[in-house]
C-alpha cells in the first residue's frame, strides 16, 4: 500500500526505532518505494545509514558489558552478548579489507574479528589468546556480510583457560570456524 510522504516518513521512523538493523533495501521493499526514496526519507529525517546505526546500538547496549577490551578496538559491530556465555558480531567486508585484483577478503580480516569476538566474550578484565585452530571453507567477497557467532564451550577456572568456538556465515553459509583457547586473568 502506497502512503504519502508524511505518512511514510513517520512509519519509516517507527520501523527503524523498532529495528534498527533493517536495510534501506528492506525498508524500500516494506514501504514499496525505491532505495533512492528511503535514503532521501532518512537524510531528511537525520536518521544515520545502518552501520552508523549499528555502531551506535552496540557502543550503547554492549560498552559497559564488554569487560576484556574496548568496544571500539572490537573488529565488527557486537549485536548480542551474553558474557562467558556466547555472542554476536558484523562485519562488513568494504574496499578497504579485500585484494583488490579479485575483491576477495584478506584473512586477517575475518580472523580479527573472529578473535576479538572470543576476547569479547569473556567475563574478565584481562583475555587473550593462547591458542587458535582456524578454517576458512570460503572466499568471502566485497560488499558481503559476514555474521560470527561465539560460544563459550568450557570454562576451566583451575588453569584460567576458556575454550570458545566461533563460526562465521555470510548469507548462513559457514565460511569461517575458529576454535580458540583463551586465557583469563581471575582463575
Amino acid at each position: 500500500m502506497r502512503r504519502n510522504k508524511k505518512e511514510r516518513q513517520q512509519l519509516l521512523t517507527k520501523t527503524i526505532k523498532d529495528n534498527p538493523f533493517i536495510t534501506d533495501e528492506e525498508l524500500a521493499d516494506k514501504f514499496s518505494v525505491s532505495v533512492q526514496t528511503i535514503r532521501l526519507d532518512r537524510l531528511e529525517l537525520s536518521i544515520p545509514e545502518l552501520r552508523e546505526r549499528i555502531k551506535h546500538v552496540a557502543e550503547k547496549r554492549f560498552d559497559d558489558e564488554v569487560r576484556s577490551l574496548p568496544i571500539d578496538e572490537i573488529i565488527g559491530e557486537i549485536i548480542d552478548i551474553e558474557l562467558d556465555k556466547s555472542a554476536i558480531s558484523i562485519f562488513d567486508v568494504r574496499s578497504e579489507h579485500v585484494f583488490k585484483r579479485n575483491q576477495i577478503a584478506r584473512g586477517h580480516h575475518l580472523f580479527a574479528q573472529a578473535n576479538s569476538l572470543a576476547v569479547a566474550v569473556i567475563d574478565d578484565e584481562l583475555a587473550l589468546t593462547a591458542k587458535a585452530n582456524i578454517l576458512f571453507t570460503r572466499q568471502v567477497k566485497e560488499n558481503e556480510r559476514v555474521i560470527a557467532k561465539a560460544k563459550v564451550e568450557k570454562i576451566d577456572y583451575d588453569s584460567g583457560r576458556t575454550f570458545v568456538e566461533v563460526t562465521s556465515f555470510v548469507n548462513n553459509e559457514l565460511v569461517f570456524k575458529g576454535d580458540f583457547v583463551m586465557v583469563r586473568s581471575n582463575k
